[in-house]
């Protein structure tokens, strides 16, 4: 059997040792924190249960493919719950617009909400983004592109590249489509799931809400975090041993080769272990910054995406929103501007004044107790540091004066709960940069805004990146992608 040490155990590194090891390799996982899981995390307080990371379970055809290539079945791990809507939006001038995972049910609630020409307008863009999606699914999201020849060695069709108009912008599609400036809004804030801008963000990202709203948004009962205890009972079963509070502190490679990890914590400290093949489950920008150093790798990893600012909060009674609720701003880009700053211009990032908050309920007795609410708000946000694409986040004050900002918009917006809090925590960038290892708190690693991410093959043999920072890129699903991506190139024991 060949030694497979993985780094990390978010999702991506739980998906792949679980499909190496039934492929028959001998694995292990060594974990830096505690638990398992990753961004993939959960708070618990006083009878309130918070998923703390991703809030959506997308595409679970892709779930459903692994666990069956494990040889068991997603249903009986998982208990899906649809959602409908999958987001409740709410804009600036009051009108709200809720998707759904039925695009002619969908057309319908935009032509009520906005009339018909916006119906009609946002009809040519789905024909267009599934023309997008069935070409990134074909030939992009499941196999290996390890640079840009390998793009361009694609066999895409005219009609595949006229759709995916390398050089555009997601933002200048929506301009190029929708009349209706709220739907552009709607559109704008999908480049938000690869931790980008939407003027900046390639057009290819059309493909993203296609996802969402043709195969629908699931809740898993008891909270998504369930995804990684399933992943991590497969993995025990499949014989795979996992080490917490293990650090990785170095990957040693000779003659372009893997040869070991170094490893403090766990079961020993300081230790030497002899490996053949390494998945490191960690941001890339770590991988070659800390643990191979790699510049010319890192030189490419300097795009870092949006942050996030976070509330958990309890919440006596009930407000009846819905599972997702976005609240728009009046102004967009504003937000934008304040969050990624403009560097080249010297102009410092900030937290954003008017920001966009995304609001998740779980209608889940499990996440709280009878006649309550459990609150998880999240706004995009710089990400930590003292440079000028960023925020120091741990400056006295700075997140609780934030915090109570947020919630002043959200009642200015219709809803108030500042008199209802049974408590709330504050989570920052920082904290997120502290607990998952995530440099400055960037959700998705690098911006997604070029078609390319770093590829799942390492500078040397036997190095393999699986994870949101890696190709395909961010979100659950793609994360597993990148683990089967991975699994696959490395083949059987």
């Amino acid at each position: 059997m060949t030694a497979v040490a993985v780094i990390g155990a978010g999702v991506g590194g739980l998906a792949a040792a679980a499909r190496l090891a039934a492929a028959g390799h001998s694995v292990t996982i060594y974990e830096r924190a505690d638990t398992v899981g990753g961004k993939l995390a959960r708070y618990a307080r006083d009878g309130f249960t918070f998923d703390t990371g991703p809030s959506l379970f997308t595409l679970p055809q892709v779930f459903a493919e692994l666990f069956a290539d494990l040889g068991t079945s997603l249903e009986r791990h998982l208990d899906l719950v649809k959602l409908d809507p999958i987001v409740r939006h709410r804009f600036p001038d009051g009108s709200t617009l809720d998707s759904c995972a039925d695009p002619a049910a969908f057309a319908t609630r935009i032509g009520v909400a906005f009339g018909a020409r916006a119906a009609e307008d946002w009809s040519r863009l789905w024909a267009r983004a599934a023309r997008v999606w069935e070409a990134s699914w074909r030939d992009v999201l499941r196999r290996p592109l390890d640079g840009p020849a390998d793009l361009a060695r694609l066999a895409w069709h005219v009609r595949d590249l006229a759709a995916i108009a390398p050089g555009r912008t997601l933002r200048g599609l929506g301009e190029e489509y929708l009349h209706d400036p709220r739907l552009r809004m709607l559109l704008d804030r999908y480049a938000t799931y690869a931790g980008a801008d939407p003027r900046r963000a390639p057009a290819a990202l059309v493909a993203v809400p296609y996802a969402e709203l043709a195969f629908g948004g699931w809740y898993l009962r008891g909270g998504l975090g369930r995804l990684a205890d399933a992943l991590l009972s497969l993995c025990l079963d499949l014989g795979v041993v996992v080490e917490t509070g293990a650090t990785v502190t170095g990957i040693e490679a000779t003659g372009g080769r893997v040869q070991a990890i170094r490893v403090r914590g766990g079961r020993g400290t300081g230790r030497r272990v002899p490996v053949s093949t390494v998945v490191a489950n960690v941001d890339a920008l770590t991988l070659y910054r800390d643990l191979l150093p790699s510049p010319r790798r890192l030189a490419a990893l300097s795009d870092r995406s949006l942050a996030g600012f976070v509330l958990l909060m309890g919440v006596r009674g009930r407000t009846g929103l819905a599972h997702h609720t976005v609240f728009f701003p009046r102004d967009y880009d504003a937000e934008f501007d304040a969050v990624f700053g403009d560097p080249g211009r010297g102009v410092p990032a900030r937290p954003p004044a008017d920001p966009t908050v995304f609001v998740t309920v779980a209608d889940d007795p499990a996440a709280r107790p009878d006649g309550h609410e459990a609150w998880f708000v999240l706004v995009n946000a710089p990400r930590q540091g003292t440079a000028l694409d960023a925020v120091d986040w741990l400056r006295p004050g700075l997140a609780d004066a934030y915090a109570d900002r947020v919630l002043d918009l959200l009642a200015a917006r219709g809803v108030d709960v500042r008199d209802r809090l049974v408590f709330r925590e504050v989570r920052t960038p920082a904290d997120l940069a502290a607990s998952a290892h995530a440099p400055g708190g960037a959700i998705y690693g690098t911006a997604n805004h070029a078609l390319l991410r770093p590829a799942n093959r390492g500078p040397v043999d036997g190095l393999h990146l699986v994870g949101g920072s890696t190709h395909p890129g961010g979100g659950l699903p793609m994360v597993v992608l990148s683990a089967r991506i991975a699994a696959d190139r490395i083949g059987p024991a």
